[in-house]
């Protein structure tokens, strides 16, 4: 068995500055599904969403308050004031339709369809400066 063999990636982390509107931004405008709610210590809340088609891709929500290191709590906070956040590509069969339905569901574009060198893709920025980018499925004959 070579190094890496038995690894999977389970969860990816998105740093948002409010769970309740992330809740709202990521299962109603674009339209992941709740994985995970779980309450824990100070008001915080294991949040995780993820595409229906990968039920073990699990997307955490998370704010700069849920690491228990107070430095690395200002750190976040100072990177999500920033802006510079993270990036989530999905593929998409109808990439027309999908902008168009979360562009209609009050999302930010952050760029409208273009062809790309690699295919065509569009982008959307959350309210914390993180962006979702959809990129048609590419179907490959062989």
């Amino acid at each position: 068995m070579s190094h890496g063999d038995d690894l999977a990636l389970t969860h990816v982390a998105l740093l948002i500055g409010d769970q309740d509107e992330a809740l709202t931004f990521y299962r109603d405008l674009i339209g992941l599904q709740v994985r995970s709610d779980i309450p824990f210590a100070d008001d915080q809340r294991w949040l995780t969403v993820g595409p229906v088609d990968q039920p073990h891709l699990e997307i955490l929500l998370e704010t700069p308050g849920m690491s228990p290191d107070p430095v690395n709590q200002t750190a976040r906070q100072a990177r999500l004031d920033s802006g510079a956040q993270g990036t989530l590509i999905f593929d998409t069969n109808d990439l027309d339709g999908t902008f168009t339905r979360i562009k209609d569901a009050g999302a930010t574009v952050a760029q409208p369809i273009v062809e790309q060198p690699y295919g065509r893709d569009c982008a959307f920025t959350d309210p914390w400066g993180n962006q979702l980018r959809f990129h048609a499925r590419q179907h490959h004959h062989g």
